[in-house]
């Protein structure tokens, strides 16, 4: 009677997660609209405090309505600045990058960071990953070589952006496994936003005056305001229903969904700013994602076979 009463309320839990992570392939890309359309104006630096800002503002009243406690132990610290600057390091660099490349050929080469994180997994922390999948990553490594070529020749060492974005959201992925664990989400989010913050207004104060193109801030005027806030809001947003979604239902569940977010980028691109990808890029992109899948589709062969081999009884 227990098993079966279960099985609803299990389907239901996996559904409002794919739910939630297709809303984060929606959302997050209005993110990357909001700061291309503000970086036409206001300095990318900016740009990247105010995303931080805005999170920091919304995620407090949250913290305070749920009853969640903000302290952290001393032995967290750490992890938490350092998944805070990951986080505004890989901020910076797409902002960076999308102020002037197409938000699908700067987002297909920030999709190397799931490879760039298996690599690590295995060579650094010595995790137990087939010669597959480590072939798959390379693939998709050549993928986003596809994807480069044609960025670099048209907008120059702008182009490697995209890949300090990957570099730094793939270590931001490795702590986040650690502190998921052990500081609830809402409060992450909080933390995040409030460290972020506080890296930033120091160098901005520092820049101001300096007319430094990327960190001199500016007063933002009319429409740019709004800009400055959907890119904090929809990074928040999105964020969160990431989190909740895993939450909900299995990672190999909601893994592959998240490559819809390229199609949605692309459509956006082409929508708001008449930027499509072409024949080369579109080449690199089906590469990225392909090898991506297959990656995916490895990891679920290998846990269901450890799930099997633990089952099995001992002879």
């Amino acid at each position: 009677m227990n098993n079966a009463s279960s099985a609803p309320v299990s389907t239901d839990r996996i559904l409002a997660g794919v739910t939630l992570m297709l809303g984060f392939c929606v959302t997050a890309p209005l993110l990357d609209v909001a700061a291309k359309l503000a970086s036409t104006s206001v300095p990318v630096g900016q740009i990247t405090a105010a995303r931080f800002l805005v999170q920091c503002a919304l995620m407090a009243p949250v913290v305070w309505i749920m009853g969640l406690s903000v302290k952290v132990a001393r032995g967290q610290w750490l992890a938490l600045v350092c998944r805070a600057a990951f986080l505004l390091s890989a901020t910076f660099c797409f902002v960076a990058a999308i102020s002037v490349m197409p938000l699908a050929d700067a987002l297909a080469i920030v999709f190397v960071a799931p490879f760039i994180v298996l690599l690590i997994g295995k060579f650094y922390l010595g995790e137990d990953v087939g010669p597959r999948r480590v072939g798959a990553a390379l693939v998709g490594f050549a993928g986003v070589l596809l994807v480069i070529q044609p960025s670099f020749a048209a907008f120059g060492a702008v182009a490697l952006f995209p890949l300090g974005t990957a570099v730094a959201f793939a270590s931001y992925i490795l702590v986040t496994r650690g502190l998921s664990r052990r500081v609830h989400p809402v409060a992450l989010q909080f933390h995040t936003g409030l460290l972020a913050s506080l890296m930033c207004l120091p160098v901005l104060l520092l820049a101001d005056g300096t007319g430094h193109a990327l960190f001199d801030p500016v007063w933002p005027e009319g429409v740019a305001w709004l800009w400055l806030l959907g890119a904090g809001f929809f990074a928040t947003v999105s964020h969160m229903m990431m989190t909740y979604a895993l939450s909900l239902a299995p990672s190999a569940t909601l893994a592959p969904l998240q490559y819809l977010e390229l199609p949605v980028a692309t459509l956006l691109g082409y929508w708001v700013f008449g930027d499509f990808p072409n024949a080369l890029t579109l080449t690199g992109i089906a590469v990225i994602i392909g090898a991506g899948l297959y990656m995916i589709h490895r990891e679920r062969v290998t846990a269901r076979k450890l799930i099997t081999e633990r089952a099995a009884p001992p002879i």
